[in-house]
């Protein structure tokens, strides 16, 4: 029997090929008439996922029903955003390798080509469903980001395209208040996401906020229980395409993404072992968030006072103006006060890069002081660890909202800071004091950890059967597997 073939197209950033990888594995684990080809876009803009990408391509133990394929390099043009450039540069080397895939016969397997069943293409790529579009056959829009989120790039292309609303204009330093419809509470305009405010990356947004019209339907890495308002805004509307809450999607075992403890680290979890349940907070700030010097002064002094054990992954900002991920301090102690690392010796570690599913996972771990990136904000979910909220970039102000405002799965650090993808400030720093006051807020909150207790317990039973993600994945599984066999 042939079986109905997925094409997935993921961003070249980790968040956004763990979790596309993750949400293949779901599909072809859950039905086997499935089977999946992720094709990797090059340049791969994020070097931790260089080295996941190439962990998958170079297994010697492949996943039954799935294949991973590199795309030829393409230059990226200087004067355009980099997503734009991967999108035009790639649409012929995507349609050259699945039209090889369905059309170039394989003497070595005795199994049937496969049939072309869809295109699974990340929200920011929305521009390759014209190369589905050349093969006739549906395209899938997966978000990895939330279900409010996905409603708000709706509402934002609405006010633009009916009302003439320049938002990089319109809302930057604007004190107004935004009735986003998969909200809860009114949005303030500070918190809209980086690419709304920056004209640079607005177009961005537009597109794939214009293409979503086109697509069979929108896959979304959230479950029902966590956004029960903003999922439900969206079924109701009749104008969008079917929506698929099938998360919360994750890499619990971390496999081959490199995510572990550098060398001369590994005493890390043996401490946690050592501490009292949910006594120790735990601050890291994802793969792309970095600190200056000042604020790395900050947060030490905030520890130090704060009467609490803590585990802090602290990573090394980019040279001054250029785009790229924190790389490893060489010595720590250069970069944090005199003397802080021997008077915190007992009751706190300072490490480089975290295996954070690890940590999250580790009974000790009481607080996560959290970037609020959507991934971490799932795994932290998932684990029933209370956030302290200190966004920095992307949409992650936007999430920092969610959690503190709409669902109380968090306190506020501080909601509205923002720092470039430069590692510069766009906003004032944190003081010692606002940090250690969050600190002792999610320490100490019963009622925030309550409630992340709860929805923890949620989370897992939605992916069991019965539950509502595990239901509708097999309603997006009958969806593709009606249309092509």
């Amino acid at each position: 029997m042939k079986k109905a073939e997925l094409v997935f197209i993921p961003l070249p950033f980790m968040g956004h090929v763990v979790s596309a990888v993750e949400l293949a594995k779901l599909l072809i684990h859950r039905d086997h008439r499935l089977s999946v080809t992720v094709l990797f876009m090059n340049p791969i803009l994020d070097p931790r996922a260089t080295k996941y990408v190439d962990s998958l391509t170079a297994s010697s133990n492949p996943i039954t029903g799935m294949r991973f394929l590199h795309l030829p390099s393409v230059d990226l043009k200087a004067n355009e955003l980099p997503h734009f450039s991967l999108i035009q540069g790639h649409k012929p080397h995507v349609k050259e390798t699945v039209s090889k895939l369905l059309f170039s016969s394989n003497e070595s397997t005795p199994d049937p080509p496969p049939l072309l069943a869809g295109f699974v293409i990340d929200m920011f790529l929305a521009g390759m469903m014209d190369v589905a579009n050349e093969f006739g056959v549906p395209s899938y829009l997966f978000s990895p980001s939330s279900a409010a989120y996905l409603g708000l790039t709706i509402y934002l292309q609405a006010l633009h395209e009916e009302q003439g609303v320049e938002l990089s204009t319109e809302f930057k330093d604007s004190d107004a208040e935004l009735p986003i419809p998969t909200l809860a509470n009114p949005l303030p305009a500070r918190l809209l996401p980086s690419l709304v405010l920056d004209k640079n990356f607005l177009p961005l947004f537009h597109d794939s906020a214009l293409r979503l019209g086109e697509a069979k339907g929108v896959i979304v890495n959230t479950f029902a229980e966590l956004e029960s308002h903003a999922v439900n805004s969206l079924l109701s509307d009749d104008k969008i395409p079917p929506i698929y809450p099938v998360g919360p999607i994750l890499d619990l075992k971390e496999s081959g993404n490199g995510n572990k403890l550098e060398k001369g680290e590994e005493d890390v979890m043996k401490w946690l072992d050592e501490q009292a349940t949910s006594s120790v907070v735990f601050l890291c700030f994802g793969s792309w968030g970095s600190l200056d010097d000042d604020q790395v002064r900050e947060i030490a002094h905030a520890l130090e006072h704060s009467e609490h054990p803590f585990l802090w992954s602290l990573r090394q900002p980019p040279p001054k103006g250029e785009v790229a991920a924190p790389s490893e301090y060489v010595n720590l102690h250069e970069r944090l006060p005199e003397g802080f690392l021997d008077r915190t010796g007992e009751t706190g570690r300072v490490i480089g890069w975290a295996p954070q599913v690890d940590i999250l996972a580790h009974p000790a771990i009481g607080g996560f002081v959290s970037h609020c990136g959507w991934n971490s904000t799932l795994e932290s979910v998932w684990f029933g660890v209370p956030i302290a909220a200190w966004p920095m970039y992307a949409e992650q102000q936007f999430n920092a909202f969610q959690v503190v405002m709409e669902s109380g799965l968090a306190t506020e650090i501080k909601m509205d800071h923002r720092r470039n993808f430069n590692g510069e400030n766009e906003s004032d720093g944190v003081g010692a004091e606002q940090i250690e006051k969050g600190i002792r807020r999610v320490m100490e909150g019963g009622e925030v950890r309550r409630k992340m207790k709860e929805m923890s317990d949620k989370a897992r039973k939605a992916m069991m059967k019965g539950g509502s993600s595990y239901s509708s994945l097999g309603c997006l599984i009958e969806d593709i597997v009606e249309g092509s066999i």
